[in-house]
């Protein structure tokens, strides 16, 4: 893969992650709030959280990576 679109397929994977997690946290949020909430629903946004997590640091990390490795070759 191209080094320059693996950047754009993150990005497009941590909105897609970003909107997975916004509903699952509304659909918590539901779960948690009727008379009898169902309480393994607490943990349904905590797989997609993880995700953003890492996508999000990878998309931190990139500019500096790439300045560390432009100053190293130059």
């Amino acid at each position: 893969m191209n080094t320059n679109t693996r950047p754009a397929w993150f990005r497009r994977a941590h909105r897609f992650l970003a909107t997975l997690f916004t509903l699952s946290v509304i659909a918590t949020t539901v779960a948690l709030a009727q008379a009898e909430p169902i309480m393994w629903m607490s943990y349904v946004p905590l797989f997609p959280l993880a995700l953003l997590m890492i996508t999000g640091l990878y998309l931190l990390a990139l500019p500096h990576v790439r300045r560390w490795r432009a100053a190293r070759t130059a």
